[in-house]
């Protein structure tokens, strides 16, 4: 009958992404909604939300956007992006990045979907990778210690100085800056001395001995001119004033040059972009730091160390620093979070296959066609300002630089403005005969003989000393020697990827952290050179497609959140709090309130909140909360009015670090407001808001938001991550800006900004397309119902396991938000059973552990996100429920009180190598449940030793027979 026939309206909304993207397809969220007494999903913001967040306004986001128009979309957005072969250079170079990495890593969602490695029995081969990354660095800087990466070498260079200060042996309060380092190396450092109460001086480094009472040093090697340095008296000049050493280097010139252990350097820093991540325009890369195994216990971010399992094999972990914002608080060593694991993975295995060799031959070409390109020059009667140099000279134009740089561009170059007297070119991995070429042609006056290559080459000598080139051997272990052939390296990528639990294995229920899914359409984007290679500091006409990528991801996530302008700079959600809590300082002293500078932070909140308040320079005063895990109004009333002239802010987590939507979110930031201060909204947990909510509207001043998280950008097994900021128009002005790209914040005015926070101007441009796509893609429509969705889905969770597991909080109609907490303490005393158990035997099960004992201790934060249906949300909850009928066997004596399931968990593949002496059988152990049989997940490793790991701490490669 035709009356039965699908509306065209409806045949398009079945097929678009909405339904792609939330997991539950109708019958099951139908069958989700029954178990919870609803009808429909809008009966979810009567039932879960207090109705003074509840937004009424209509989004402008009310078109959709189908998978096959996004695409069209973006590449019209990308080809307004010019790509020139550019050699502007300043810690950024065009790169090779192979193809067989490329596709089994960048492109390969076992790789991009995984979660940050601290359960590490599920997360073997991300720390292998990482460790390789570790002993790369290790060996090219000459240094004892790496970690396993940082957000980008302005930041490292930021956090050396902060750690040299922990670490002087003097009352010194100044910090010196060699002139020649990278201009936005030296303006990160700026803004982060300014928050901390330090003195910065600028200076060539040859004078350090005109300064005194300095706690450190940093100087550039290779310096901005490309100028190499000995390091040699700088450094004994440092040790008599007892300063620490920072040297900020170029990982590929150190496969041709002397290190910097070699001349005593107590920290090195770098970023590792060129060994085959692209330029991004300037993002996400992997910077590196390393140092002396003196100052371990001193060291930012994360260190991948060696330990055993209790089958006393060789296992990997996160060592010595994994997440002491939660232990340390406001002293932790440093707020970063996020790591750029995705990206160091992919220069590790850059080494790896390359190895020595293949570097030493990359590096050899690189630097022998810039001393020819530098004969030729010369020859045609340029001066030039470098004489030792790895792969960049400064050529003197007097009076012409702006003359040459435009006709370089006229010839598809883009060269570095240094001033009207001087140009800068760096040549890398793709440069070629051909390039030097037209490089002469542009520099050449007309009709002049161009000079030959093949006969500079035979003429040309070594423009390095050689006492600063390199001697001793380098990357001799094993694993840099084993996979240099396409066919080896693609089965060693895919031996250590299926070690893992990724997205692409099973749901990842982590609260707090949302692992949704990230869509291949949104994904496709990141591989095309249009986007990943343009130079962040090209002219800005060359841009024109991410300038209209910014814009409009702008007014996107304005429209979602009720704020008035977004920075971007920020490239971790670590970076966006310290940021945002840079623009509140910035506008009180504007406002003539500087004195204000106590930070309101709930006893809950994120151990990161503290760390970064305390990294802006903030005093932080913590807030009690109530039985309900809420923020006690009673104590914000007190120390609101006992701070009312210092109060600078108050950074609260909305929905709550426990899950729940507080009622009382809008009188906290009245109440905040009344006495002086503004309102910093952690959007953590924004992905319950989305749609529904727009805290700029109801009262938050800043807000950053993890695109990592509610956007849809991969995790990528911890990292990249994306944080940038909102704010109301009040704080526009104070946003960062940059030191080489002008008009970065289009809002500042003559009272400045906070000045810069990352490396570069707009942080991790290249995959904010990710997040442009998802929201196109979703509308408003589908923003809506995913959060609905996700809340729908935690709330189900919540009502299967309430039978089994205390459910420890809940809101407004015993309703949580996105995720919910499940309370096992009882466990403890009536089976021995810990937290850390459970999550171990949920691995037999095939499942990553949910978020253990935060914020909680022994608790499980669970959160399943929309993405995940619910046949495998119910797979999770059947896996909970069984194993707590298997702590109820240990509670009524019929398992053993200490060697049992869950005690011995998880279970590997070696167990069955050995005679069987478990007192339980070999189904109970390996398949738990009917849904291991066909697609069973081996644990690669037994529970692993972490007291054996930081007593022995090895943070380099093991022999090659460990790994067998």
């Amino acid at each position: 009958m035709q009356g039965s026939r699908p509306q065209l309206q409806d045949l398009e909304m079945r097929g678009n992404y909405i339904n792609r993207h939330i997991g539950s397809n109708e019958t099951q969220l139908k069958e989700l909604l029954e178990t919870l007494g609803l009808t429909c999903l809008e009966d979810i913001v009567e039932q879960a939300f207090p109705s003074n967040i509840v937004n009424q306004e209509p989004l402008k986001l009310t078109e959709i956007i189908s998978e096959s128009a996004v695409f069209k979309h973006l590449a019209k957005m990308r080809q307004n992006n010019k790509v020139l072969t550019s050699l502007i250079g300043m810690g950024y170079y065009n790169t090779d990045m192979p193809a067989v990495i490329k596709r089994n890593v960048l492109e390969n969602p076992g790789w991009y979907t995984a979660y940050t490695p601290y359960q590490a029995e599920v997360s073997q081969g991300r720390l292998e990778a990482l460790i390789n990354f570790q002993q790369m660095i290790i060996d090219l800087t000459g240094m004892e210690l790496a970690n396993s990466s940082l957000l980008d070498e302005a930041t490292a260079a930021a956090e050396a100085m902060s750690m040299s200060k922990r670490l002087s042996e003097t009352t010194a309060n100044t910090f010196f800056v060699d002139q020649d380092c990278f201009p936005q190396t030296i303006a990160v450092i700026k803004t982060r001395a300014c928050s901390l109460g330090y003195e910065i001086i600028t200076g060539p480094v040859e004078k350090l001995n005109e300064h005194q009472n300095l706690f450190g040093i940093l100087v550039q090697n290779p310096d901005c001119s490309g100028a190499i340095k000995d390091l040699t008296s700088i450094v004994a000049e440092a040790r008599k004033q007892s300063a620490l050493v920072t040297v900020a280097t170029d990982l590929l010139s150190l496969v041709l040059l002397k290190p910097p252990a070699a001349f005593g350097a107590d920290i090195v820093v770098g970023n590792t972009q060129r060994f085959g991540v692209p330029m991004g325009y300037g993002g996400p890369h992997a910077a590196f730091f390393a140092t002396k195994e003196a100052y371990k216990r001193s060291v930012p971010g994360r260190i991948i160390g060696v330990s055993k399992d209790n089958q006393d094999q060789t296992a990997f972990r996160l060592a010595l620093q994994t997440r002491e914002q939660h232990i340390r608080r406001d002293k932790a060593t440093s707020n970063i979070c996020t790591a750029q694991v995705l990206l160091a993975v992919i220069a590790g295995f850059y080494a790896v296959y390359h190895g020595p060799e293949g570097l030493r031959m990359i590096a050899g070409r690189v630097h022998r066609y810039t001393q020819i390109l530098a004969a030729g020059l010369e020859q045609l009667g340029f001066q030039l300002q470098t004489h030792s140099y790895f792969d960049t000279v400064v050529v003197s134009t007097p009076g012409c630089a702006a003359s040459y740089l435009a006709k370089a561009e006229y010839a598809g170059i883009n060269l570095r403005f240094i001033d009207e007297d001087h140009l800068g070119m760096s040549l890398d991995e793709t440069s070629n005969r051909e390039i030097i070429r037209k490089l002469w042609r542009i520099f050449a006056a007309d009709n002049a003989p161009m000079p030959d290559i093949n006969l500079l080459d035979e003429l040309t000598g070594e423009c390095i000393p050689n006492e600063l080139l390199r001697s001793d051997p380098i990357l001799q272990h094993p694993v840099f020697a084993k996979y240099h052939s396409e066919t080896e390296m693609m089965r060693y990528m895919r031996r250590l990827a299926r070690r893992d639990i990724a997205l692409d294995r099973a749901m990842i229920p982590l609260g707090s952290c949302t692992m949704k899914l990230n869509a291949a359409t949104a994904m496709q984007t990141i591989s095309y050179s249009s986007i990943n290679g343009l130079h962040p500091f090209v002219p800005l006409h060359q841009a024109e497609g991410y300038r209209q990528l910014f814009d409009e991801l702008e007014d996107m996530l304005c429209d979602l959140t009720g704020f008035d302008a977004f920075s971007f700079q920020p490239n971790a959600g670590s970076q966006g709090e310290y940021t945002g809590l840079l623009v509140i300082r910035k506008y009180h002293e504007v406002m003539g309130q500087g004195q204000r500078d106590i930070c309101l932070i709930p006893a809950s909140a994120h151990g990161t909140n503290p760390a970064s308040a305390s990294l802006a320079g903030l005093k932080v005063v913590v807030l009690a909360c109530d039985d309900q895990g809420n923020v006690s109004l009673d104590d914000l009333r007190d120390k609101a009015a006992l701070y009312k002239d210092t109060l600078a802010a108050i950074m609260i987590t909305y929905p709550s670090t426990h899950g729940v939507f507080e009622e009382a979110f809008c009188e906290i930031c009245t109440l905040v407001h009344e006495n002086g201060g503004q309102v910093y909204m952690d959007g953590a947990n924004f992905n319950a808001l989305v749609g529904i909510s727009r805290p700029g509207k109801l009262g938050a001043d800043v807000a950053h938001l993890n695109l990592h998280k509610t956007f849809s950008i991969p995790h990528g097994g911890g990292g990249p991550g994306a944080g940038p900021i909102g704010v109301g128009a009040h704080l526009a002005p104070y946003l960062p800006d940059h030191p080489v790209v002008k008009g970065v914040n289009r809002f500042a005015t003559e009272q400045g900004t906070v000045g810069t926070v990352s490396a570069a101007p707009w942080g991790s441009a290249s995959i904010l397309a990710i997040s442009w796509a998802y929201i196109a893609m979703m509308g408003a429509v589908g923003l809506r119902k995913a959060t609905l969705a996700a809340i729908l889905n935690a709330n189900y969770i919540a009502k299967r396991l309430a039978p089994h597991f205390p459910i420890l909080y809940t809101g407004k109609n015993g309703w949580v938000a996105h995720e919910c907490i499940i309370d096992c303490s009882e466990f403890k005393k009536t089976a021995g059973v810990s937290v850390d158990d459970i999550a171990k035997r949920l691995i037999d099960y095939g499942f990553h552990a949910p978020t253990v004992a935060f914020p909680v201790a022994d608790t499980l934060m669970i959160e399943p996100t929309e993405s995940e249906s619910k046949i495998e949300i119910d797979r999770f909850c059947d896996a909970l429920i069984s194993i707590r009928l298997e702590i109820a066997e240990i509670e009524n004596g019929s398992a053993d009180l200490h060697n049992n399931l869950l005690h011995n968990a998880p279970h590997t593949h070696r167990l069955l190598l050995a005679e069987w002496q478990l007192p339980y059988s070999r189904q109970q152990a390996f398949f738990p449940d009917n849904h291991q049989h066909d697609d069973k997940y081996w644990p690669p490793v037994g529970r692993v030793d972490n007291v054996y790991g930081d007593r022995h701490l090895i943070c380099s490669c093991p022999p090659l027979s460990d790994y067998e």
